[in-house]
C-alpha cells in the first residue's frame, strides 16, 4: 500500500513539474515553418581555388556568389585599383592567408551546430515576420578585416573572427583588436551576431529622432528583447550582450546605482553624443562607475534591455511585433514602472 501512494505521489509530482514547464514555457510553436538555413562555405570553395586558373576561378566565384565575391575581392580583401586576377595571385601567395584559412578549417569543419541555431532563429523570426527574407548566409576569411558585413542579399561571418578566445593570432593583433572584443570572438557567438546583426540592418532601423541616452537605450533594450524571443533558448544573456559572466553579475548586484546614476546626473534627455556615447558603446568597463575597473560596459544598453523587459511583464498583452513597432521611449519607461532598489 505503501509503495502505491509512493508511486501516486511521484507520478503527481512529475506531472505538476511537466504543467510548470510548459506554463513557463510560451514560445509560440514553428515546428511548421518549413526553413533549414545553411552555410555557404566560401572559404572553403574559394581556398580550394588557390591551384586553378584565376581567371576561370574568379568566373565560377562570380556566377556563384555575385555582389558577395564582387564586395569580398574589391572591399574586404583587395582594391578597386587591382585586377581579379592581381588579387587572386597576391592572396594565394601569402603564407599568412594559409595558415589563418587551415586554422579555420580546423576550428570549423562543418557549421552544423550554427547551422541548427540559425534555422531556430529564423523559424521564430519567420513567425513574427512572416515577409522577413533570410539572406545567403556566406563563410569567409578577410584577414580580420570584416566580421559581419551585410550586402545585397547576403550576410557574411568572418570565421576568422571566431576562432575563439585564446587564439594564437588574437594575441599577435591586440593593438588593432582589445582583448576585450576579441574575448567574443568565439563560436558561441556566431548565431546571436547574426540575428542581431540582421535585426538592425533588416528588421528595425533606428529612428533618425533618437538623440537622448533614453531613446537610444530602450532601442537597444527592444533589440536585446527581440534576440529573447527568436535566439535558441540555451544561449546565455551574457553571451546576448557580450559580457562575462562577472560583468553580468556586476551589473544585476548594482542595477539601483546604476539607475540612480542616470537620474542624478541628468542623463537620461542628454544629446550629446560625447557624453553618452560611453554609455553605449563597447568598452572594457564603464568609467565613473565601480571599483578597480569591475563594472560592466554598455550600462545604458543593459539598463534599457531591463526596462523593456519589465514594460513587457507589466502588459502581458502588448505583442512583440507592437513593442518593436513602438517609438516613444517615455511612454515605455513610464509603464514599465522600472525602479531598481539601491544597495
Amino acid at each position: 500500500m505503501y509503495n502505491v501512494k509512493h508511486r501516486q505521489i511521484y507520478l503527481i509530482f512529475l506531472f505538476a513539474v511537466a504543467f510548470f514547464s510548459c506554463k513557463q514555457n510560451n514560445r509560440p510553436d514553428v515546428s511548421n515553418i518549413k526553413l533549414d538555413v545553411k552555410i555557404e562555405r566560401f572559404d572553403k570553395e574559394f581556398f580550394a581555388a588557390r591551384d586553378k586558373n584565376p581567371t576561370e576561378t574568379n568566373k565560377q566565384l562570380l556566377n556563384k556568389y555575385g555582389f558577395f565575391y564582387e564586395d569580398y575581392l574589391h572591399k574586404m580583401i583587395g582594391s578597386p585599383s587591382y585586377s581579379d586576377d592581381q588579387i587572386l595571385s597576391t592572396l594565394f601567395a601569402d603564407q599568412a592567408y594559409k595558415d589563418l584559412t587551415k586554422e579555420v578549417d580546423s576550428v570549423y569543419p562543418n557549421m552544423k551546430v550554427q547551422e541548427e541555431g540559425l534555422t531556430e532563429t529564423f523559424k521564430y523570426i519567420k513567425h513574427y515576420y512572416p515577409k522577413a527574407k533570410v539572406p545567403k548566409i556566406i563563410a569567409f576569411v578577410s584577414g580580420f578585416a570584416y566580421q559581419m558585413p551585410v550586402g545585397d542579399n547576403y550576410l557574411g561571418i568572418g570565421l576568422d573572427m571566431f576562432l575563439g578566445k585564446d587564439s594564437k593570432f588574437y594575441g599577435a593583433i591586440v593593438q588593432s583588436v582589445p582583448l576585450y572584443l576579441s574575448r567574443r570572438f568565439a563560436p558561441e557567438y556566431i548565431v546571436p551576431r547574426v540575428a542581431e546583426t540582421y535585426a538592425h540592418e533588416e528588421l528595425f532601423a533606428e529612428p533618425d529622432e533618437n538623440r537622448t541616452l533614453l531613446s537610444k537605450m530602450i532601442f537597444q533594450g527592444k533589440i536585446l528583447y527581440f534576440l529573447d524571443q527568436v535566439l535558441p533558448e540555451n544561449i546565455a544573456d551574457s553571451t546576448k550582450i557580450g559580457y562575462t559572466s562577472e560583468q553580468l553579475q556586476w551589473t544585476q548586484n548594482f542595477e539601483g546605482d546604476i539607475w540612480a546614476y542616470f537620474l542624478e546626473n541628468n542623463f537620461l534627455y542628454e544629446t550629446d553624443y560625447q557624453k553618452i556615447q560611453v554609455f553605449l558603446s563597447e568598452g572594457p568597463f564603464t568609467p565613473g562607475l565601480g571599483e578597480n575597473r569591475e563594472s560592466a560596459p554598455k550600462l545604458g544598453v543593459w539598463v534599457g534591455w531591463q526596462i523593456v523587459k519589465k514594460y513587457m511583464a507589466e502588459h502581458p498583452k502588448v505583442t512583440l511585433q507592437q513593442l518593436m513597432a513602438d517609438n516613444d521611449a517615455q511612454k515605455i519607461l513610464n509603464q514599465s514602472k522600472y525602479k531598481p532598489k539601491q544597495k
